[in-house]
C-alpha cells in the first residue's frame, strides 16, 4: 500500500500526518507532495524523515494507491486527471467536486457505503462544519426522520488555516501592547470580536459556508432535509461549536435522543448540565470525536430538539475523516489498482 498527501505543508496536510500515525495506516510507503514553495521541506513520519515532492503533471501517481488532497479546489481540478489516470484513488478535501453528481461525497459514520460509487476515482471529503453536524444528525435520523434544522454555528480561526491562528494570536499580543492589530486574514479584527461572515455572500442572502451545510446535508444523508445556517467566526483557535435545532417527524423523548448519542459511532456524550458538564472548544481541540451537549426540548415546537455540539475541524472536520474513508474501503477490499 502506498500512499500520498498533496498540500503537505498546509495545516491539514500537517493533520494528516499526525492522523496516519497515530492510526498506524496500514502502509507501506508515504510520498508528500507540495508546491514549488514547499518542495524540499522535510517532515518526520514515524521516525522517518520525508522530503516533500513538487506537485507536477507527471507520472509520478503511477504506482499510488491512495491519494489524500488538500491544496485547493484549483489545485485539485487541475491535477485530477494526473493523480487519478493510473488507479489511485483520491480524497479530496476541497470544495472542488463535493456537488458533483458523480463524486461521493463521504462521512463514514454516515455514509460509508457512497464510497463505492465513484465513477472518476474521486471521494470528497465535505466541509468541517457539515461533517460535525451530520454525524450528530445521523444518530436523531436513526429515530426518526429530519425534517428541517436550523444551526448557528461559532467556528475558531483555525478554519481558515495555520496563518489565521497566528494572526489572531499576534491580534491580542498586539492590543495589549497598544498597537494596531494586524487584519488580513478576516474582514475585521478577530480578537475580542465575532464576524457573522464566513466565504463570499450568495444572492439569497446567505454565504457560501452557510449554503455548504444546506447542499452538502441533503447529499450526504440522502434526505430531503432543510438546513438554515448562520455561520459565525469566533476568537477561539481551534475546534468548530454548533448550536443545533432540529425538528423530526414524530416527537422523541429526551431519553431516547440521550440514549441514540450515547451509542453512536463517532459521538461523545458530554451533558452534565448540573455539574457544568458540556462541551468546549478549548478541551477539545486535537480530540477524533464529535462531542454532543446541552441537550434539551424545543420550547418552540413539540416535535423539536436543540444541542450544542463541538469537534476538531482540523482533525475530523478533515484529515481524520478522510482518513476513516480510506480505511473503510481497505476494510471492504475496495482499492483496486
Amino acid at each position: 500500500m502506498k500512499v500520498a498527501i498533496v498540500g503537505a505543508s498546509g495545516a491539514v496536510g500537517q493533520e494528516f500526518l499526525r492522523v496516519l500515525a497515530e492510526r498506524n495506516f496500514p502502509m507501506d510507503e508515504l510520498v508528500l507532495f507540495g508546491s514549488s514553495r514547499s518542495a524540499g521541506k522535510t517532515y518526520n513520519f514515524k521516525g522517518k524523515e520525508l522530503v516533500v515532492k513538487e506537485l507536477k503533471k507527471n507520472d509520478d501517481f503511477k504506482d499510488i494507491d491512495i491519494v489524500f488532497t488538500s491544496a485547493g479546489a484549483g489545485t485539485s481540478k487541475e491535477y485530477l486527471e494526473t493523480i487519478t489516470k493510473y488507479g489511485a484513488v483520491m480524497i479530496d478535501n476541497s470544495s472542488a467536486f463535493r456537488m458533483d453528481e458523480d463524486v461521493p461525497l463521504v462521512v463514514p459514520e454516515v455514509n460509508a457505503a457512497d464510497a463505492k460509487n465513484r465513477p472518476r476515482n474521486v471521494i470528497a471529503n465535505p466541509n468541517c462544519t457539515t461533517i460535525q453536524m451530520v454525524v450528530a444528525l445521523k444518530a436523531i435520523e436513526n429515530l426518526s426522520h429530519i425534517k428541517t434544522v436550523h444551526v448557528s454555528t461559532y467556528q475558531a480561526a483555525s478554519g481558515a488555516g495555520a496563518a489565521a491562528m497566528d494572526e489572531l494570536r499576534e491580534q491580542y499580543a498586539q492590543i495589549v501592547r497598544g498597537e494596531e492589530p494586524t487584519v488580513e486574514k478576516f474582514a475585521y479584527q478577530l480578537a475580542y470580536n465575532v464576524i457573522p461572515h464566513i466565504d463570499v455572500f450568495t444572492e439569497n442572502g446567505y454565504t457560501k459556508e452557510e449554503m455548504k451545510m444546506f447542499n452538502e446535508t441533503r447529499k450526504i444523508m440522502h434526505s430531503d432535509i432543510k438546513v438554515s445556517a448562520t455561520c459565525v467566526r469566533v476568537p477561539a483557535l481551534r475546534a468548530h461549536s454548533e448550536a443545533i435545532w432540529c425538528e423530526t417527524e414524530r416527537e422523541l423523548s429526551l431519553s431516547e435522543v440521550r440514549d441514540a448519542f450515547a451509542s453512536a459511532e463517532g459521538i461523545v456524550l458530554q451533558d452534565n448540565p448540573q455539574e457544568k458538564q458540556y462541551p468546549m472548544p478549548l478541551f477539545l481541540s486535537g480530540k477524533d470525536p464529535v462531542y454532543v451537549g446541552r441537550i434539551r426540548k424545543d420550547l418552540t415546537n413539540e416535535k423539536g430538539i436543540s444541542f450544542w455540539c463541538v469537534g476538531d475541524q482540523i482533525k475530523k472536520g478533515a484529515a481524520l475523516n478522510a482518513v476513516q474513508i480510506a480505511e473503510y474501503l481497505i476494510k471492504e477490499n475496495d482499492i483496486k489498482k
